[in-house]
């Protein structure tokens, strides 16, 4: 992507992100219309499709040549990552938004080509805007995060982890693998948002996130995050993501990526 055409886009997004964050943030004591997508706990709110296309009318006045590829419907329909396409999530973590009204995030992905040039995610409560571009350094408001260290161990480490995949009846993964992986971790965190959990491995208070579902817009941002500070994302078997589908993903410091891939990660036929 040309360097002013990069530093427009991360302009705008940036500006429109924090507008977005503002119009949740003012609402957020307002009676909410929820409805359920897949199953029961797969929640969907007026505040998810307003803000998604609140972004689908900014990028299509703006950028009309640009592409949409959104969680809840607004963008367009998408076969490849050709050209310049917007990987948005307008709440990544609508059940904590529903519960909790904390701990969820809004989450844009920008890749060019299929190279993903810019990242930004903004957990809106505490008004904390985690942001890319690739090759220029990641942020945390305006502190410039640091490389992620390669020294502490897996046994010293935590990692974001879903629990439920520790169950025997889970569909995706060998449980006992997951079982011996909790045993030798220090610890595990679930904050119901895989946009935090991927700014938190960026920032260094996680040392990984591991799930064996996710979709696009739930990681398109936080890949370029961790991978900006010297951190490894792949699917969980250490295979190139797909952007497309939902996938497994790892993500984490670079010297314990291979280590729980292999030694702990047995996925399902």
């Amino acid at each position: 992507m040309d360097q002013h055409i990069k530093n427009e886009v991360f302009d705008y997004a940036k500006a429109w992100i924090l507008e977005a964050g503002e119009r949740i943030r003012s609402k957020i004591d307002s009676p909410r219309s929820i409805e359920t997508k897949s199953n029961a706990n797969d929640l969907v709110t007026e505040m998810d499709q307003e803000t998604e296309q609140f972004f689908a009318k900014k990028i299509k006045d703006t950028y009309p040549q640009h592409y949409l590829f959104g969680e809840e419907g607004f963008g367009d329909e998408i076969e490849d990552l050709g050209g310049t396409v917007w990987i948005i999530d307008p709440i990544d973590g609508t059940m904590n938004f529903v519960h909790q009204k904390r701990n969820f995030a809004i989450s844009i992905g920008v890749y060019f080509e299929g190279v993903g040039e810019v990242g930004l995610i903004y957990n809106v409560m505490e008004d904390v805007l985690y942001a890319v571009k690739r090759g220029e350094g990641a942020y945390k408001n305006d502190q410039r995060l640091p490389d992620l260290s390669e020294k502490r161990p897996l046994k010293e480490s935590i990692l974001a982890l879903n629990t439920s995949w520790l169950i025997p009846e889970n569909p995706h993964v060998e449980h006992n693998g997951m079982e011996e992986l909790v045993k030798t971790l220090r610890s595990t965190r679930s904050y119901g948002s895989a946009a935090l959990e991927f700014a938190f491995v960026a920032e260094g208070i996680l040392d990984g996130y591991l799930t064996m579902t996710l979709m696009p817009w739930d990681y398109a941002a936080g890949s370029i995050l961790v991978r900006e500070v010297g951190g490894i994302v792949t699917r969980a078997d250490q295979k190139e993501l797909d952007l497309l589908n939902s996938t497994t993903v790892l993500a984490s410091r670079a010297n314990i990526h291979k280590e729980i891939s292999e030694n702990y990660v047995q996925l399902k036929k």
